[in-house]
């Protein structure tokens, strides 16, 4: 899923998203925190007429997942008072050098939380979960989010008004610890008795610069405890490697920044060795005349002429350095169209049942080993491919 945060990805619109076959996109994500910031969920309830929602708002008529605001407990920290009853935010628009009034503050319970996405009209929406950092140290903070977040849980059903249109999946949280009976099975049981009101789940917390060990563990523990017959969504994750080798452990959804956030630094995403990415303001691109990738059908490396067009290397290389907008719009376009295709070749691999295969070539195409003037697989790459059964000896 693309980003869209406030209901838009930035440099494309939403027809460009739609109507371009190198995206298709069926699905973008939006953030519950900053909507009812601004412009506010009432707005966007009544768009169209009243009854719109964000599909409405921002011309949209595919499907929409909205976050619940619980990610902000950690990227707005030090904005944020985190209790039972829920997180108070300080608008951060306003004035740095004096304290937000209790009326400039904005409070978050779980019942605000359902209550924004009910009125944004999210087709997938989040249940507000109390999330930790997950490189903390604090055992006990871990501790009372993980039982926190199972009472919220209760409280976000209970408070859900459109059942029938719009899908709640909780959050499994738990920090890291994946022992027998810890802090992630607890979450996992609690949601084991909530099954019959969850048609999803989500695996959240992570993503948040814990180790790679760590993080495949976590997702690995988390999938073979969560039903098969259920989507399975993690949250913040998009680095391609990320996707091959989670997918490989049993996961369905993912969104990330990434691809749009990293195209506005001229970074492309391109097959190959790792990390997989072209820095177009480089000097080595400001005389290369090849498109960014060949056989890409995004609009920056195909322009639909019978000659196949699009923009070279040197031509963006220029833009950019003259800092363009055309150019952060086309390389958008261009991360997006990669990691669609990047999808659209798992999927295909699932279904002929030759993932495997799939993985240990995208992986051996990053990787070629040291001894062919490569970068050698990283440990916890082969290890979380090797808990899915796939080998890459």
């Amino acid at each position: 899923m693309p980003v869209g945060t406030k209901g838009t990805l930035k440099g494309l619109t939403p027809m460009d998203v739609a109507q371009s076959d190198a995206l298709d996109n069926q699905i973008i994500l939006a953030n519950t925190y900053h909507l009812a910031l601004q412009p506010g969920t009432e707005l966007i309830r009544d768009a169209g007429g009243g009854g719109g929602g964000l599909h409405e708002f921002m011309g949209w008529d595919r499907n929409v997942l909205t976050d619940s605001g619980g990610f902000q407990m950690v990227s707005l920290l030090k904005l944020a008072e985190i209790t039972e009853e829920g997180v108070t935010f300080e608008n951060p628009f306003e004035d740095q050098d004096r304290k937000a009034s209790k009326s400039q503050r904005m409070l978050l319970r779980p019942e605000d939380s359902i209550h924004h996405q009910n009125n944004i009209g999210s087709d997938i929406m989040m249940a507000l979960d109390d999330v930790v950092s997950s490189v903390s140290d604090d055992k006990t903070r871990f501790e009372i989010a993980t039982y926190r977040t199972l009472r919220w849980l209760d409280r976000c059903f209970a408070a859900h008004r459109r059942p029938h249109d719009q899908n709640l999946f909780p959050i499994v949280q738990g920090g890291l610890d994946v022992s027998p009976g810890g802090l992630r099975d607890i979450c996992l049981a609690g949601f084991r008795l909530r099954d019959d009101k969850a048609p999803g789940y989500a695996i959240g917390g992570l993503a948040g610069g814990e180790s790679k060990d760590d993080f495949w563990r976590v997702v690995d523990h988390c999938c073979r405890a969560l039903p098969d017959a259920k989507p399975r969504y993690l949250m913040g994750v998009g680095y391609p490697l990320d996707l091959v080798v989670c997918t490989a452990l049993g996961v369905d959804m993912y969104d990330c920044v990434y691809p749009t956030r990293t195209a506005r630094f001229g970074v492309a995403l391109v097959d190959g060795e790792a990390p997989g990415t072209l820095r177009l303001k480089g000097h080595g691109c400001a005389d290369d005349h090849r498109v960014i990738m060949e056989g890409c059908e995004c609009a920056a490396c195909c322009d639909g002429s019978d000659d196949g067009g699009g923009y070279t290397r040197a031509r963006l290389h220029a833009m950019l350095k003259n800092d363009n907008p055309l150019a952060v719009s086309l390389v958008t376009h261009h991360n997006l169209a990669y990691m669609m295709n990047l999808n659209r070749q798992m999927r295909a691999a699932i279904k002929m049942d030759t993932y495997g295969d799939f993985a240990t070539s995208f992986v051996r195409n990053q990787y070629r080993g040291k001894a062919k003037g490569g970068l050698d697989v990283p440990s916890w790459v082969r290890d979380a491919l090797e808990a899915a059964g796939i080998g890459l000896d």
